[in-house]
């Protein structure tokens, strides 16, 4: 059986286009980037922990503002009392409960104010740090479906190219059996279909590594995906202009905001420190309610039993000041402690922005690198199947060997890997320029999905159509 490969009969066995791994599995429902996307949003722990650190951080903000707010407590105290007294001679014992209430309300508390205002640019900067998470997970999402892609038709080109050698070496054999060719010729042939055949192990190999990339994302198990067809338009980035780009990723970009916030919340603490030196002033009252002999009264009196002995109620308001005048170093340290902290996040901040600019600036690069290498490296196919042809011809009318053949099939094959690899790094490199302006979102993925052709077969659509 022939298979018809842009308009030659390259002679492929059937047999070899079939896929290990997967083919077995095709009666199954076919996994889309969407599906897979929708399913390591609910199951990828890295993002599942996001969320939790982030509902955690929430917390903060209640918990300083706390420190600004009246604290009411209230208690009892149950005792025993014994008096003995010599002269007279008396002895004693009571026992009875005492209940307290107090109230405090900060007046001027400065540090807590600024430890409240820290708080709420932490919480500022943990939400857009999960939301960099979110925005994150869809380009993992991509590049973990896109790598089974590319792996599948790597092993599609792996396997056709091992077929066209196996042909290629059981002609020599032919041809030597028949006179026609040299010893030399077989043994070319047979090392390099020996080769092809490593090369397809090794392929084989990486698509199992793909799928086990996507099951540990999604906590799903897939047997097959449906492929990128070939009609995905190729365009360069809309505006092309990197600065453009760089610009609005400055803006944009959710990690780098979260930075600013972590500048914002560190200020806030600096001053909180530099405020232990400042006074504090607090409105205090209390109120309590029990047994004399607990609110320090004498009792009985010194002439017999009669004495009082029933409960007293004591009730008071004021304002308290406390003045700071020295805390063993601790403040002088905490304010040092912070001013190096402020330094540390403006420096990771810069850090950030370079990273981010570099980042926009590479993956605008790819893009129009990648469209070039989309279309040389088609036009390579073409004048390698032409090469494959005339090369076959070449042997038959004796002006060709073996080895020619060969090498153009080999070249042939290595070409259009490096055109799929150039297809797969087009669709990358595009959300990964979105990814560092901060604009990524699902719908890109929507957007790509709808050039996906759910009947894609890698031996069969590896190649592009049409040439």
């Amino acid at each position: 059986m022939k298979i018809r490969v842009f308009g030659l009969w390259l002679g492929l066995p059937a047999a070899m286009f079939s896929l290990s791994a997967w083919s077995a599995v095709e009666t199954l429902q076919r996994a889309d980037l969407m599906s897979v996307y929708q399913a390591a949003t609910q199951n990828d722990p890295k993002l599942s922990a996001a969320r939790h650190s982030y509902q955690a951080q929430t917390e903060a903000i209640p918990q300083a503002r706390s420190g600004l707010l009246p604290s009411l407590t209230a208690g009892a105290t149950s005792e025993v009392t014994r008096l003995n007294r010599d002269e007279p001679s008396l002895t004693r014992e009571r026992s009875g409960t005492t209940f307290r209430a107090n109230l405090s309300q900060p007046l001027f508390r400065i540090d807590r104010w600024y430890q409240l205002k820290a708080a709420q640019s932490t919480v500022l900067q943990s939400e857009l740090e999960l939301s960099a998470k979110e925005q994150e997970l869809v380009l993992t999402s991509a590049q973990a479906y896109f790598e089974t892609l590319r792996q599948l038709d790597s092993l599609a080109a792996a396997q056709a190219e091992e077929a066209a050698l196996l042909r290629q070496r059981d002609q020599a054999q032919g041809r030597l059996e028949d006179g026609a060719s040299s010893i030399t010729d077989v043994y070319d042939a047979q090392a390099a279909y020996d080769n092809a055949r490593a090369n397809r192990q090794l392929a084989q190999r990486k698509v199992d590594d793909a799928y086990e990339a996507l099951s540990r994302l999604t906590k799903e198990s897939y047997g097959s995906i449906a492929g990128m067809g070939h009609q995905l338009p190729v365009n360069p980035p809309t505006p092309n202009d990197s600065t453009t780009w760089v610009d609005t990723a400055i803006r944009q970009n959710l990690q780098l905001q979260a930075s600013g916030h972590a500048i914002d919340a560190a200020e806030q603490t600096l001053n909180q420190r530099k405020a232990g030196h400042a006074p504090t002033v607090d409105a205090v009252a209390s109120y309590r309610k029990g047994d004399n002999d607990s609110f320090g009264y004498s009792n009985p009196t010194d002439f017999g039993r009669d004495g009082y002995r029933g409960d007293v109620a004591q009730s008071s308001i004021g304002i308290e000041l406390n003045i700071p005048l020295y805390s063993g170093g601790m403040v002088n340290s905490q304010v040092r402690e912070s001013t190096e902290r402020l330094y540390q996040t403006r420096d990771e901040q810069e850090e950030r922005r370079r990273e981010v600019v570099l980042n926009t600036r590479n993956a605008f690069r790819g893009i129009n690198a990648d469209i070039e290498q989309i279309n040389a490296r088609r036009q390579s196919i073409r004048s390698g199947l032409k090469s494959v042809e005339a090369n076959k011809v070449g042997v038959d009318v004796g002006s060709r060997n073996v080895a020619d053949v060969l090498n153009a099939e080999r070249q042939l094959y290595a070409a259009v890997r490096d055109y799929n690899d150039a297809r797969y790094d087009y669709i990358l490199d595009n959300l990964k320029l979105k990814y560092a302006a901060g604009t990524l979102s699902p719908d890109d993925l929507n957007v790509l999905s709808f050039y996906l052709k759910r009947d894609y077969e890698p031996s069969r659509d590896f190649l592009p159509p049409n040439l």
